[in-house]
């Protein structure tokens, strides 16, 4: 079975290729989206559904990524630098008009089975703001 680290990598090499279903397959049938600033999601259609509105709103690349993991494959984290454009106006957020940001951020993960139960995104959001204004 892979170890944590190496499932993290799959999960985010699936998103640097715009591959939702890729992603999907690390997850657990009742995976906890917490997503900075947001609700906590659960289960594979909500993730999903979140990421459909990423993909409308945004085009992102993860770089620079360093991933972690416990002893007994049951936690993990990784740290990275978000590039992105800004595509489509998200409610609540600047207009959109193809803007561009760098942005650091970090993830947390709960593992069981060898799949992703939890995902915590973090990253400073007025960071953001100001980037894209």
């Amino acid at each position: 079975m892979p170890q944590a680290p190496e499932i993290i990598q799959r999960y985010f090499d699936a998103f640097n290729v715009g591959d939702t279903e890729g992603m999907l397959a690390r997850l657990s049938t009742d995976i906890e989206h917490h997503v900075n600033e947001g609700q906590i999601r659960v289960g594979k259609t909500k993730f999903a559904e979140f990421c459909a509105h990423m993909d409308h709103c945004y085009s992102e690349f993860l770089s620079d990524m360093v991933i972690f993991g416990n002893h007994d494959d049951t936690r993990g984290a990784a740290e990275f630098i978000v590039n992105g454009t800004y595509k489509a106006t998200d409610e609540g957020l600047p207009e959109a008009h193809g803007q561009t940001y760098k942005l650091p951020a970090g993830s947390f993960f709960s593992l069981k089975d060898g799949l992703i139960c939890r995902v915590v995104t973090y990253y400073n959001l007025s960071d953001w703001i100001k980037q894209v204004s």
